[in-house]
Formats: C-alpha cells, structure tokens, sequence
C-alpha cells in the first residue's frame, strides 16, 4: 500500500516524465523512478532560480537529504552494474566514461551541499548538470542498452540492481514552504 507521500511523488515524477515517456525495459525501471524524484527536484529548484526566491540553506538541506536517502545509492548502482554491461559494448564505452566524470562533478556538488550552504551559482549549475545527466542516462544510455542487449541479460542486470538498491530508501522527501513547486511567473 502506498504513503500519501509516496503517491505525491509518484504523480509528480509522472507528471514531469510524461511529454517525453520511454518505454524503458522494467529491469531499469527502479533507476528511471530514481531519475524522476531527481528531475522533480530539478524543476522545483529551476522554478525557484527564475523567479529569485531562492533559500539557499532550505535547498541545500533537500539536496543533502535526497543524497543520503536515494542519490549515494542510485550512483553505486549504476557504477557496480549498468555501467561496467554498458561499457561492454563498444559504441556505449565512451557514454559510460562520461556519465562517470559526470558522476564525480555531481558528487562534488553534493559533498559542497553537505559541507556548506549552495549559493545561487551552484544551486543553478546543480541544476543543470543533474538534469543533463539524468537525460543522457535515460535518452542515450538506457535507450543504447535496450537496443544491444538481449532479454535475459535484462534479467540478469535487473537481479544484481535489486541486490544492489535493496538498502535504498523509499521515503519521499517532500518539499517544505521554501523548496515547494512554485506556479510558472
């Protein structure tokens, strides 16, 4: 049975993914959920640089939050089993090095967001990168696997993610009175 919270989120994550859906094969679908609660966030913040109200601290502990609770977890999954079935093939090897630097950059932004409060800068570079990395990841990488990869390679990926992002939180962090969804100015 799902939360009240979870559902918010999951209408949320649709509603933000829905101009563009993918069928995504179901052995990545629990990485594209991840991608949507991020991509919430993204456009949560996005709407909030534009119209110049922005709470540093208020964003930089949901950032922290979201981190602790799925993006630590997301990343080592993708890093102990997407990546290295990705880098596998030849035409997706060099996709892979570069959601790896992608990976390293984000991870300093999360590691600044822990340590200090984000300034309006990093806040909308943050934005900007984990939006580009979670649409390269989505449009080319999962696309580019779906399109080399066999069904029970699938299964045997979608086994070792289950292993993986067993510890991974299913809490839904929802957005307080500073870092709510703001109507389009």
């Amino acid at each position: 049975m799902n939360s009240p919270q979870l559902d918010k989120c999951e209408k949320l994550g649709a509603h933000l993914s829905a101009p563009s859906r993918m069928l995504r094969d179901k052995n990545l679908v629990p990485l594209s959920r991840q991608h949507q609660h991020a991509l919430a966030l993204c456009v949560r913040l996005d709407r909030a640089l534009q119209a110049g109200d922005v709470d540093g601290e208020a964003w930089s502990e949901e950032i922290r939050q979201i981190f602790a609770l799925e993006v630590a977890t997301h990343f080592a999954a993708e890093e102990k089993v997407v990546f290295p079935v990705a880098a596998a093939f030849p035409n997706l090897h060099p996709l892979v090095e570069d959601l790896l630097a992608d990976h390293v950059n984000l991870r300093e932004l999360f590691t600044r967001a822990t340590a200090t409060t984000l300034d309006v800068n990093s806040l909308r570079s943050f934005v900007d990168q984990l939006s580009s990395h979670i649409r390269k990841e989505e449009r080319q990488l999962f696309e580019g696997l779906q399109q080399v990869m066999t069904p029970d390679e699938f299964s045997r990926v979608g086994k070792a993610l289950e292993e993986v992002l067993a510890d991974a939180s299913t809490a839904c962090i929802l957005p307080n009175e500073a870092t709510r969804l703001r109507p389009r100015t």
